[in-house]
């Protein structure tokens, strides 16, 4: 596929991918830059059927489409819907609920949901090498505010003040330089945090030796027998020379944003998956809508998504007293 072709706005992007045919040599040009292959066997110079657009192996004779091995696989969603679909979902800054996807697409709710998640899947960082230099490190908690929540829900939810009953999020700012902008890195963490655990995040996530700046919260500390440790005290300033942590709190902003704007409602099962997203779009803030699209899309082979695991069916009950 030549990237200047590539769509580089929505509406491009609809016409673009209504034909089956193109949306079909899109995905199979990036699937497959030196020609289609077996998922299967491996077998190269598949037959084509054109009729239906799909593939037989001269060698195994099984039949495949360019969606096998993809988080597409067993959809009967058509390209044509599915690209825009990814497309709205790279490039919306507040991200897109899925009632919106299902009257724009023509599906239904449960279904855009489905595609969401799926997509979201692609969006995952799949290495992280260690941060170095200055990072920033700050964390958060996502919930619903009590005095919002119906009395039954805010009996089962709400074990206490602050953040308690809340998904807590630790996140990692790594400070651009020159024209590299900044980038996150995001992790789900026990609540109430501990100290053995914010430590363990920030030893596993941060080279050694980087300078590292977090709020006054006590369990930072001792991070100075690994890094270069400097505390902002919010309760004093917000600011003192290269000391904040004011890139990691615009993170948090653009994060609820979305949750609380768009989501509205976010269960802390599929919590991670958000993050994913938001982190995504925010790493990759400076490309074009175009440049995000690619990306994306080039990273929804070797990867699914079935309902069953999304919704957590076979997973094991917890039990309660």
């Amino acid at each position: 596929m030549d990237k200047k072709a590539t769509p580089e706005t929505l509406l491009g992007a609809i016409r673009y991918f209504s034909d089956p045919d193109v949306a079909l040599a899109f995905l199979a040009g990036l699937r497959w830059p030196d020609g289609a292959a077996c998922p299967r066997c491996g077998g190269a110079d598949p037959m084509f059927l054109k009729t239906r657009r799909i593939w037989k192996c001269r060698a195994c004779k099984k039949q495949f489409s360019v969606k096998v091995g993809t988080i597409f696989e067993d959809s009967p969603i058509s390209l044509e819907k599915w690209l825009p679909c990814l497309w709205m979902l790279a490039n919306c800054k507040n991200g897109i609920s899925s009632y919106e996807v299902g009257r724009a697409l023509g599906v239904t709710q449960k279904t855009a949901w489905f595609m969401l998640h799926r997509i979201r899947l692609a969006m995952q960082t799949k290495t992280f090498n260690k941060l170095r230099g200055e990072v920033e490190v700050d964390e958060t908690f996502i919930g619903g505010r009590a005095r919002f929540m119906h009395k039954s829900k805010r009996n089962r939810v709400i074990k206490g003040t602050g953040g308690l009953g809340k998904v807590a999020v630790m996140g990692f700012l790594k400070r651009g330089k020159g024209e590299k902008a900044s980038s996150v890195k995001l992790a789900i963490i026990p609540n109430p945090p501990t100290k053995g655990e914010l430590h363990a995040n920030v030893q596993q996530s941060v080279k050694r030796g980087a300078s590292v700046y977090t709020d006054a919260l006590v369990h930072y500390k001792g991070l100075d027998e690994t890094f270069f440790h400097k505390v902002i005290d919010h309760s004093v300033e917000y600011v003192k020379g290269r000391v904040h942590t004011n890139g990691m709190e615009n993170f948090w902003s653009l994060l609820k944003r979305s949750i609380k704007g768009t989501y509205v409602s976010v269960e802390p099962f599929h919590l991670f998956r958000y993050l994913d997203e938001q982190s995504f779009r925010f790493n990759s803030r400076k490309g074009t809508d175009g440049t995000r699209f690619l990306e994306v899309a080039a990273s929804i082979f070797g990867k699914r998504l079935t309902y069953k695991s999304l919704i957590g069916a076979g997973l094991p009950v917890a039990q309660t007293a």
